[in-house]
């Protein structure tokens, strides 16, 4: 059977912790930010952990991440 392979766009979004958490940057900080309210680029600054519920969609993405 072959190799799976990762998600080359998960990969560059997300990063694990060692307890093996999700960790992710909220998205809309790229360009734009005059419409932008202040305390939403304040929240968007931060890395924030994943749900449990989105985490397994993305461990289906990334079948040999290190498991922690």
């Amino acid at each position: 059977m072959p190799k799976m392979k990762t998600k080359s766009s998960a990969k560059k979004r997300f990063r694990f912790t060692g307890t093996g958490k999700i960790k992710m940057k909220p998205s809309g900080m790229r360009h734009g930010m005059r419409k932008r309210s202040q305390s939403m680029k304040r929240k968007a600054r931060h890395v924030t952990t994943l749900a449990d519920v989105d985490a397994r969609i993305i461990n289906q993405m990334m079948p040999y991440r290190k498991k922690g």
